[in-house]
């Protein structure tokens, strides 16, 4: 009697050479998913596969991805579009927190970790984290325009999943429209009906010149890490447009919750694998599940 074996669901996750991603790549290639992991620098990401693969997980590749460069997007997706024809699962979990950080006079300040998520470290930490205009320029093209260009280039892959792929997009509580001080920019973000990537475009301009000018506050951005917050904010949004656009797909986004990682300076109290649980949960959901949502952990949340 022959058995029907489900046929290898293939996933690209980003910025996974540590933290969040090496963690879900981990998950997911224990899932039995043949995973791509990607990071920016070759010799860690190659040296993050090479630890799966001593821990018998041997269905998990390295491609070098920078999600900044044009050049490197593409190359992913050839090698994707060789190597499998489609695609099933993209985790763009690659992520900068827009601040130069004095992380010794971050340490110092011992900020319990009640303050960081109750938003009121934010007067503690100004005199050691700096957002300058190439701090926030890396930020957005990371975080919005990295994931918006990647998921574009993989789009086509994506199309020719036999299960309806699934897009998860890692965001942050820091996203979430409440947060935003400007209330016209707030409702332009939740209003998906009538927004539009341009739209999108020219808030981040926007942003952007006011960072340059040294306007942050007095033009209603975030205080705490503001490049970061509207990174995500946008992020969120475009999520909401993909999932829009695309039916036939689950495209979602998540709070990994305040983990332990480089990108928070080590101030997060959850491991890891508490933390990757969301993205893996999103990654392998099961058909006529949620599209379009935004999830806190592993829970529906409001944007």
């Amino acid at each position: 009697m022959e058995l029907n074996h489900p046929p290898t669901r293939y996933a690209v996750v980003t910025g996974a050479n540590k933290g969040i991603g090496f963690e879900t790549v981990r998950q997911l290639a224990a899932a039995g998913v043949t995973v791509v992991l990607t990071a920016r620098n070759e010799k860690r990401g190659v040296e993050a596969v090479n630890l799966l693969h001593q821990s018998g997980l041997s269905n998990v590749l390295f491609h070098q991805l920078d999600v900044q460069d044009a050049h490197s997007i593409h190359c992913l997706a050839q090698f994707i579009q060789t190597r499998f024809q489609s695609l099933d699962i993209l985790v763009n979990n690659a992520g900068a927190s827009g601040v130069h950080v004095d992380e010794d006079g971050l340490r110092a300040k011992n900020i319990d970790t009640e303050i960081w998520l109750a938003g009121k470290a934010v007067d503690m930490i100004q005199d050691v984290m700096k957002t300058t205009y190439d701090s926030a320029k890396q930020c957005i093209q990371t975080n919005y325009y990295g994931v918006k260009n990647l998921t574009e280039a993989l789009l086509p892959l994506l199309q020719r999943s036999t299960s309806g792929a699934r897009i998860v997009n890692v965001t942050s509580l820091r996203g979430e429209l409440w947060r935003v001080p400007d209330e016209r920019r707030r409702e332009e973000l939740g209003d998906v009906e009538n927004l539009t990537e341009e739209k999108i475009d020219k808030i981040l301009e926007q942003f952007l010149q006011d960072v340059q000018r040294d306007a942050i506050e007095a033009n209603g951005w975030q205080k705490m890490l503001p490049a970061y917050s509207i990174s995500k904010v946008t992020l969120n949004a475009y999520t909401r447009l993909v999932a829009k656009k695309h039916l036939n797909m689950y495209v979602n986004c998540v709070h990994p919750g305040y983990v332990d990682t480089d990108i928070n300076w080590h101030t997060g109290p959850m491991t890891v694998e508490d933390g990757a649980r969301g993205s893996v949960m999103l990654a392998l959901l099961p058909d006529g599940g949620p599209t379009g949502c935004y999830f806190d952990q592993t829970n529906v949340a409001h944007f």
